[in-house]
């Protein structure tokens, strides 16, 4: 089957069209799609969920279960979305919190093994009991619980929102 569909130069321009297309619109997608920050209200599995102001968010910090999620399929066609509307891709470093705005950037720090990383958050949940935050499998690896599944981090914010939006927490003299 795959002999006949070689032979055809139709079949064979379509699929590498198509190819150019999905690899050219993959490696140019990318998370910071979305300007501004988002605080609205929302409900998911019957729980009601208010997010955090700016203020109050530039100054959290939580411990507490971490595991990681993958809404996204590389090679083929189904691709997840965030609750911003952005494309979940595996080479992302994102992840989703319940009530933190959307987007903001957060340190990750695994501590069972000291490892670190900054994630953007730009999702909601996870929705599990005991579990603060869910990450790509990417920043899984980074972090080094991937295999495992589940690990015990702390997370502090370092600025929230995109673009002319961003906000950081401001030092001592600035």
């Amino acid at each position: 089957m795959i002999s006949s569909w070689l032979k055809n130069p139709q079949l064979r321009l379509a699929a590498i069209c198509s190819l150019a297309v999905f690899a050219f619109t993959s490696c140019f997608s990318r998370p910071e799609g979305y300007k501004g920050y988002q605080t609205r209200a929302y409900s998911a599995r019957g729980q009601h969920y208010q997010p955090m102001g700016v203020d109050e968010a530039l100054d959290f910090e939580e411990t507490g279960g971490c595991s990681w999620y993958n809404e996204s399929s590389f090679f083929g066609f189904k691709r997840g979305t965030t609750s911003l509307g952005e494309k979940v891709m595996p080479w992302h470093l994102t992840g989703a919190h319940k009530t933190l705005p959307i987007p903001c950037v957060v340190k990750v720090t695994n501590l069972k093994n000291g490892k670190s990383l900054n994630v953007r958050i730009n999702d909601r949940g996870p929705f599990i009991p005991g579990r603060i935050l869910d990450v790509t499998p990417r920043a899984a690896k980074k972090l080094d619980f991937y295999q495992n599944g589940v690990t015990t981090v702390h997370i502090k914010v370092i600025s929230v929102g995109d673009g002319s939006y961003k906000h950081k927490k401001r030092g001592w003299f600035f």
